[in-house]
């Protein structure tokens, strides 16, 4: 590196620092006593696309390391990466593929998925992230609903034999030349580029669609780079589905660069850290907050596994000396009970991430103390807003980091409304509703249901919330999981809370079944810490004389694990047709 671009390198690496402070979390409180709050703008919006985020970065940082894959070994400077980037963009091109055109990836955390993720945003194609737990339906569905003309994909992963199902919905591949699929199920599906050696008929193999591109498609990167605005889509999510189809949330260059951007902000990355993500990368807490998040700091990103394992987890932390770890909770829930058994040394963690779901305050705290992560901090969000809204300070106070989701993030605004629509007062209860420059472009495809989401520009979430005076936002639960017993509004999270200190419970989720008379009855299914024998009986007797009659669970099961989404969010709905059901047998 030139003393020019260390200089650069040096002032970079302290504005980032200084970033937490820049973020204006003095002024993040609600005004008037109402529930309705403002981030800062001391940090301007960057208006500019995916492709020239990465140019900058490996301007600065090119020789610096940019990833590592534990299962592979593989090791890339932003140098590396950004050849790759190129090669495989040229590859598409060959292929045809054009600005606008939607291509499909469905594989567990590999190197082949952060180079799609670059070389598609290269030559605008939009990125549509399959769901590694899909099967024969939801594959269809999501592939036919956004009508897309590729398919990146890996042969295979654990039980899920993705490259066979494929060709169980796309027969026409055996006999068909690779490019000009002609399939009944999936009519705009062209192209399926298959990782790995093996050749198959009708397919490309991955490696050699980066070798596809010439000279000619060489050239065209920069003028197809040219006419690329950051506002164009640039990534198709599908929602988990809980209710109904799901639903393609939309997002552009502008919405996902900037939350990037400020996430890793609040946790003050620089170019000197190294990240470790061992959360999916189809879901915007892998490829939003993790390698975009990375890759607008310049730091190291470090993948452990092509899916989560406590014990690599850990032991590559430990031998990669990282400096940041994502998860949601239930991981950091894995790796604590591993540490226990194989502690390693995590002298190089300082900061990371807990999200995706509620943080348990007893995990929090024990997270910072056996994973030495003083500066976690927690975030919340959902797909249709980039993900974040609300991320705690690595200064904020040990309580607010354990029992809050923290202050509003920058650029956004955030009220809290009753059934009514209006804004409730500070301290009330109410769904929260987030505007500003991450609120997706819609749901692809879906007029209505973008229609019904987002208001006036606010997206309604459906969670229940809260603020304190000082702005920072508890969340209390779903709207639609607010259980209503005799007449009396009850909060699940709230009894989950409770529970969470009996000293043998390890997860709980609270939930509501019908009742004949008071319309619902509060149902609990519990995980007891291992070694421990945890009777149902023993659950409601920790709950009597301490929270109100009607929060006591009526129902408990002691169950071996929750149902969980592939991002750790409980699956309510799965259990509470599941205790219906049982409750209903003989």
């Amino acid at each position: 590196m030139s003393i020019l671009n260390e200089s650069l390198a040096h002032k970079l690496g302290a504005a980032a620092r200084s970033q937490g402070k820049a973020d204006g979390a003095s002024a993040l409180a609600p005004a008037d006593g109402q529930s309705y709050v403002k981030g800062s703008t001391e940090q301007e919006l960057r208006y500019i696309t995916i492709p020239a985020l990465l140019r900058e970065t490996v301007s600065r940082f090119g020789p610096r390391e940019a990833l590592f894959f534990q299962e592979t070994g593989e090791r890339l400077s932003y140098y590396d990466f950004d050849r790759d980037v190129d090669a495989l963009a040229s590859g598409f091109l060959a292929l045809g593929l054009e600005k606008g055109d939607r291509i499909g990836i469905w594989s567990p955390n590999r190197y082949e998925w952060v180079l799609t993720q670059f070389a598609t945003a290269r030559i605008g194609l939009i990125l549509v992230n399959i769901n590694p737990a899909y099967r024969l339906s939801e594959v269809e569905y999501a592939l036919n609903k956004v009508g897309c003309k590729a398919l990146v994909l890996a042969r295979r992963f654990k039980s899920s034999e993705y490259l066979k199902m494929v060709q169980q919905l796309a027969p026409e591949l055996e006999n068909t030349e690779p490019g000009r699929l002609n399939a009944t199920k999936l009519p705009t599906l062209k192209n399926v580029i298959v990782m790995g050696p093996e050749e198959t008929p009708g397919t490309f193999r991955f490696e050699d669609v980066k070798k596809l591109g010439g000279p000619a498609q060489q050239l065209r990167l920069s003028v197809i780079e040219s006419t690329l605005s950051p506002d164009d889509a640039i990534n198709i999510q599908f929602t988990s589905g809980t209710t109904g189809a799901p639903k393609g949330a939309t997002l552009s260059h502008y919405n996902i660069v900037n939350n990037a951007g400020f996430v890793t902000g609040r946790i003050k990355l620089t170019e000197a850290d190294r990240l470790c993500i061992p959360v999916p990368l189809y879901h915007c807490f892998g490829m939003v907050m993790g390698t975009l998040g990375a890759v607008s700091k310049g730091a190291a990103m470090v993948f452990p596994g092509e899916a989560f394992e406590p014990a690599g987890t850990l032991k590559t932390l430990s031998k990669e000396r990282c400096t940041a770890v994502y998860g949601v909770p239930t991981m950091f829930v894995a790796m604590l009970q591993e540490l226990e058994q194989n502690p390693v040394d995590l002298s190089s963690l300082r900061t990371g991430i807990m999200a995706g779901a509620p943080c348990p305050i007893d995990v929090m705290e024990r997270v910072n103390s056996r994973m030495n992560m003083k500066d976690v901090t927690i975030c919340y969000g959902m797909t249709e807003t980039s993900p974040v809204s609300f991320q705690s300070f690595v200064d904020d106070p040990t309580d607010k980091r354990c029992a809050t989701v923290g202050r509003v993030h920058p650029h956004l605004e955030v009220k809290i409304i009753d059934a009514e629509g209006q804004i409730v007062p500070v301290g009330g209860q109410g769904e929260l509703c987030t505007r500003g420059y991450s609120v997706m472009k819609g749901y692809w495809d879906d007029d209505s249901r973008s229609e019904e989401a987002i208001i006036d520009g606010w997206m309604h979430t459906g969670d229940l919330a809260t603020f304190d005076h000082d702005g920072f936002c508890t969340i209390v639960g779903r709207v639609k999981d607010m259980i209503i017993r005799g007449g009396e509004n009850i909060y699940p999270r709230e009894i989950e809370e409770f529970l969470f200190r009996h000293p043998e419970i390890a997860e709980v989720q609270v939930f509501g079944v019908p009742h004949e008379k008071l319309g619902e009855e509060v149902c609990a299914w519990v995980v007891a810490r291992k070694n421990t024998d945890l009777p149902e009986d023993a659950v409601r007797q920790f709950c009597q004389g301490q929270i109100a009659h009607y929060k006591i669970p009526k129902h408990v099961r002691i169950v071996d694990e929750i149902p969980m989404t592939i991002t750790g969010k409980p699956q309510k709905f799965v259990m509470r047709d599941q205790m219906v059901a049982m409750l209903q047998s003989p």
